[in-house]
């Protein structure tokens, strides 16, 4: 799974919103690589810059300026459909509020990104249970959203951005809306993921999250602070 496909690279890479007569610089000049297998934290306050930037990774948003070469390919030269098709079968994301929909199951939840890539139902319900036993709720699969906790409900996202076997996890706040017991267990969880050889980018603002990772890169108002080499990515 961690070959040079799952590659990034940022090169001068800038973000800026036009509102009205203003332009608000998102991202500035952002110069960074990740190698395959690289677990790292996008730390820094709100308004800094790191939730652009990850939607830059996840080719959720190109660049207004410089390129993003993903796996050595210019995102900013594919079109739409490109895109997504890229999107789909290269990177799985993990959102703060989960995104899950409320009246599916947690199975049908998790074979969403299936079902759109064209996978028969045998085969992606077969996926999809295989995936809710890895992160722990083979015995949830039937249970809808609201009958599932809010760590249980960040575990069936997991299970979903796992789907297309991507090699790059994006992470936005994984924890942010769970108590401390269920945070943790999400991020031994995202841990394990990465131990399996996927690149793993979270973005927070928590410092002691952000500590676990092996990389900390800190960005403020839109520029690159600092990245910085931690641990080997796993807590002592």
């Amino acid at each position: 799974m961690s070959d040079e496909s799952t590659t990034l690279e940022l090169q001068g890479v800038g973000v800026t919103y036009a509102t009205g007569a203003a332009a608000v610089h998102a991202l500035r000049d952002v110069e960074l690589v990740f190698e395959p297998g690289e677990y790292a934290a996008l730390l820094g306050p709100s308004g800094s810059g790191k939730s652009t930037l990850l939607h830059v990774l996840g080719c959720l948003q190109t660049p207004t300026a410089g390129r993003y070469l993903l796996g050595g390919v210019d995102v900013g030269s594919l079109d739409r459909a490109q895109l997504a098709d890229l999107r789909g079968q290269r990177i799985g994301f993990v959102f703060q509020r989960f995104h899950l929909l409320p009246g599916r199951t947690a199975l049908d939840n998790v074979a969403v990104p299936l079902r759109l890539q064209g996978v028969g139902r045998r085969e992606r319900e077969a996926r999809a249970r295989q995936l809710l036993e890895r992160v722990g709720l083979g015995d949830r699969a039937t249970h809808r959203p609201g009958e599932l906790s809010g760590g249980q409900q960040q575990r069936v996202a997991i299970a979903r951005a796992l789907a297309n076997r991507p090699g790059v996890l994006l992470a936005d706040e994984p924890t942010g809306s769970l108590d401390s017991a269920a945070g943790a267990s999400v991020m031994e969880l995202l841990e394990e993921l990465r131990g399996e050889g996927r690149t793993v980018l979270i973005v927070t603002h928590d410092e002691a999250l952000a500590s676990r990772a092996a990389r900390v890169i800190r960005l403020q108002d839109g520029r690159l602070v600092s990245s910085a080499r931690v641990s080997d990515g796993r807590p002592a």
